[in-house]
């Protein structure tokens, strides 16, 4: 079967479905009592926040979300670099087509969620077109969205900061952000080192000396790059916030206390354990798989291996998204999502935040879309 008469016959058998059910259960919608609220990613802080804030599952919410976050940004910008100019008014978005958004998306004739999942179906269920959803297919999807408002965030960086309007930005050019300025140099990978010639010179990747879209957005995430250069960087960088008795490389107990927890947070196959002693052994063992040389140091080309794992990139936080909506939404265990199971849980997608400290029921999460 071809991948079009597939969508055909998956959308045709979806439409019968909904006609039978809303035939059937006309005045009971168990779904509505729930109310989506509108979500800002934006914050005037630091780039890399511990609680990374997913991306909206579905296009149409992402775009709204950017419009809110937007016109955030736009007040807090003013605010931080032209105080004399700041509005008096309040910072809420004015929205074009509807007036507030949250009821926007509350309203079922405007924005049907049942409808949406019937739409988006389609999208995301393409390796192979099979008329489910795999855990790899849903992350590839969270992934594309992630990246979309990852590079539209860069996008409006590089406006303000690319002074000539020749789409790319010098390191003249540059001026780091607010909260860079006004640190105090006590923040892990929060300080000035984070903005210094070394990093931008890394996310130069063709030694240009100016960085285009594609460098910039490596710059502002590089957990997310491919290149090598800007990944020892980040290496450096570990070294230098880690490194306690300044010596300008990583020792066992330098690796325990601070980067091993990092790893064994966001790594998989490092377990967990609750006393010391025994959480060492595991520690000393990856130490010594990654001090190549056998000095009792890591360096940062030993510590290329688990950069990754150290920051995180958005393909990590895809994948862990994808592993909760599964867990939630996949209710004959079967390891993948059909059209049904996505339609009666709605929420997993739209209103549900993962979080490994809350209820896994996905009913009390209210703001992960």
């Amino acid at each position: 079967m071809s991948k079009a008469s597939l969508i055909v016959y998956i959308t045709v058998a979806v439409v019968v479905l909904l006609l039978i059910s809303r035939s059937s259960n006309n005045k009971s919608h168990r779904h509505r009592h729930r109310r989506l609220k509108v979500r800002s990613n934006f914050t005037f802080t630091a780039p890399t926040d511990p609680h990374h804030p997913h991306a909206a599952f579905d296009p149409l919410v992402a775009e709204i979300e950017r419009k809110r976050e937007d016109k955030q940004w736009e007040h807090h910008y003013i605010q931080a670099h032209h105080p004399q100019s700041t509005p008096t008014d309040s910072p809420e978005p004015e929205w074009e087509d509807f007036m507030n958004a949250e009821d926007y998306l509350n309203d079922e004739d405007k924005f049907n969620v049942t409808n949406r999942l019937v739409l988006l179906f389609p999208n995301i269920d393409l390796d192979p077109p099979d008329g489910y959803v795999s855990a790899t297919e849903l992350t590839q999807w969270n992934l594309k969205q992630s990246q979309k408002e990852v590079l539209h965030r860069t996008q409006r960086e590089m406006e303000v900061h690319d002074k000539n309007k020749d789409g790319f930005v010098s390191l003249s050019e540059y001026e780091p952000p607010s909260w860079v300025v006004n640190s105090d140099n006590n923040s892990f990978g929060y300080d000035m080192g984070w903005w210094k010639e070394d990093h931008f010179n890394a996310a130069d990747a063709d030694g240009d000396g100016q960085l285009n879209i594609t460098e910039f957005n490596d710059f502002l995430h590089p957990s997310d790059t491919t290149n090598h250069k800007l990944l020892q960087w980040l290496c450096k960088e570990e070294i230098r916030e880690r490194d306690t008795d300044k010596d300008g490389k990583i020792n066992f107990k330098e690796f325990y206390h601070g980067i091993y927890d990092l790893i064994r947070t966001h790594g998989e196959g490092v377990h967990d354990s609750s006393h010391e002693s025994a959480e060492e052994a595991p520690a000393k063992t990856l130490f010594n798989q990654l001090d190549k040389d056998a000095d009792g140091y890591l360096s940062d080309v030993e510590l290329l291996p688990v950069i990754r794992k150290i920051h995180p990139s958005e393909r990590y936080y895809a994948k862990q998204q994808s592993e909760y909506v599964m867990q939630q939404a996949d209710t004959d265990k079967d390891g993948r999502l059909s059209l049904i199971e996505m339609i009666e849980n709605p929420y997993v997608f739209y209103s549900a935040v993962f979080d490994e400290d809350e209820d896994e029921d996905y009913d009390y999460h209210d703001e992960f879309r």
